[in-house]
């Protein structure tokens, strides 16, 4: 066991507000923990400073070296084996097989070019290389991305059977209940340490919220009758006041004594009332709210959406699945499931009239309002340039934004520096604000937190959009979905 110990860290992106303050902790290399948080609440910021990458103040104490997830690929085009070793060159082979082993992955992807790997396979083989380093603590910052349900229980077994810990981030539930012992939860004013999985932190933190909100209704309700009281003193003293002003027959001099005597009495009183109001108020616990989000959604009289006819895809070499039939009806929410790799986004290519290779059958789309939500997207400059590149309203876009819980302090920093899930949160702004009569949603829950994912999942139940969405999560899948279509590999 080795420990991780961070004393006084504080830390802030120039122009922005800190995201660590004089923040305490100690931790242990035995723990499988899980760094929880909202999108930019800083959880790949912590990862990047225990690495070294970023300047901080404060003190990181620990004789660990890190290794991180994803690793930085700089030729995809070669055979796997060859991207891992320049990766990590001292690593054999047989290490990364044998760690593929043990995650029941088939060691051949060695041998194909990296590139041609599905996005669920890739994650894999760089999970298998940092394991495969016996003298590291891996970092592991969203590796459940881009992996299917299947993908996902084979990664989940392989961690859970580690002897050794690890950093973990992720917002996909059920997964983390699987691996993590302890979490690590970066709260708005503060970091929150506790033993046990994801359900346990999420019950203990729903006790916290209730006795928050439970002690704010009694302290609004105690600032209230304050104010009343001070507001009843000020009009004394000015009643008063007036009685000196316009009383012309009585003893002005002992009126005058009267009010200033009131009048004094009153700013004593009513500073005492200020301070216990200020104490009050300063006692107010902040509690994790989820707005309803809105969606331009603007249903045409077509009946029929989206109507697939034995459509097959190919590739050069091979054909992606065999051929598939479906209709898509107005107000049904369709989720296309199956491994990584079966031709999931292909096929999303192929209804948007963009994949490259070769369409058998008859695609029929009874609209050309589409809204998109992209699975790779590479948004970039100010949320101004966004909302006018993209003819979206720029106060409604940033409305959506503050709702999808962006502070404001980033709306001044350019989409390409955001986090990944502060970037997620713009493309999923521009797909609800663009007015649109059929939904196309690729991995729409990537990076986006778990308050996001009730956000939408509550969205759907209320407007029912015409969607066909592409999810590997499957509590938002039973949520949300009214017809499952599952794609197979040829």
């Amino acid at each position: 066991m080795q420990p991780i110990t961070i004393h006084h860290l504080t830390f802030a992106y120039p122009g922005q507000e800190p995201l660590f303050t004089d923040c305490q902790l100690d931790l242990s290399s035995d723990w499988r923990l899980g760094l929880l948080g909202r999108n930019g609440r800083g959880k790949t910021t912590l990862l990047k400073i225990l690495q070294g990458r970023l300047d901080y103040r404060g003190t990181v104490r620990t004789k660990l070296t890190f290794s991180y997830f994803p690793l930085t690929i700089h030729d995809p085009a070669a055979f796997t084996v060859d991207v891992l070793r320049a990766s990590q060159p001292d690593l054999a082979q047989w290490q990364i097989e044998r760690e593929l082993g043990l995650m029941k992955v088939d060691p051949l992807l060695l041998w194909q070019p990296y590139q041609t790997l599905s996005g669920g396979e890739q994650t894999k083989v760089q999970l298998a290389t940092l394991f495969a380093q016996d003298d590291t603590f891996p970092l592991l910052d969203e590796p459940t991305n881009h992996l299917d349900q299947t993908g996902r229980q084979q990664v989940a077994r392989y961690l859970s059977q580690k002897q050794r810990g690890f950093i973990i981030t992720s917002h996909d539930q059920r997964f983390l209940d699987q691996v993590v012992d302890h979490t690590l939860v970066i709260e708005r004013h503060q970091l929150v340490l506790s033993q046990g999985n994801y359900s346990d932190y999420f019950r203990q933190k729903k006790h916290r919220d209730q006795a928050a909100l439970t002690s704010n209704h009694q302290l609004k309700d105690e600032i209230k009758a304050l104010k009343h009281t001070r507001q009843q003193r000020l009009q004394w003293a000015q009643r008063a006041e007036g009685e000196k002003k316009n009383n012309a027959h009585a003893d002005k001099g002992f009126i005058g004594a009267k009010a200033a005597k009131m009048m004094k009495k009153t700013i004593s009183t009513t500073h005492r009332l200020d301070q216990a109001i200020d104490q009050r108020q300063g006692l107010l616990k902040d509690v994790e709210t989820v707005v309803p989000l809105t969606i331009n959604f603007q249903p045409g009289h077509q009946p029929t959406i989206l109507t697939l006819d034995r459509v097959s895809l190919g590739l050069p070499g091979r054909t992606l699945f065999p051929p598939l039939s479906f209709t898509l009806h107005r107000h049904e929410q369709l989720a296309l499931t199956g491994p990584n790799g079966a031709g999931k986004s292909s096929l999303i290519r192929a209804i948007r009239g963009n994949f490259p290779g070769n369409i058998s059958g008859q695609i029929s789309l009874g609209t050309p309002a589409v809204s998109t939500v992209r699975q790779n997207y590479h948004n970039h400059g100010t949320l101004a340039q966004f909302a006018a590149q993209n003819s979206l309203p720029y106060d409604e876009l940033l409305n959506i934004l503050r709702k999808l819980g962006l502070a404001r302090a980033t709306f001044t920093v350019p989409i390409e520096q955001m986090s990944m899930g502060q970037q997620k949160k713009v493309e999923l702004a521009r797909s609800l604000l663009t007015p649109a009569e059929f939904y196309i949603w690729d991995e729409p829950l990537n990076y986006l937190d778990t308050y996001n994912q009730q956000q939408l999942i509550t969205l759907i139940k209320e407007y029912r959009p015409t969607l066909l969405f592409v999810e590997h999560d499957q509590h938002f899948i039973d949520a949300v979905a009214s017809r499952v279509v599952t794609i197979e590999h040829r």
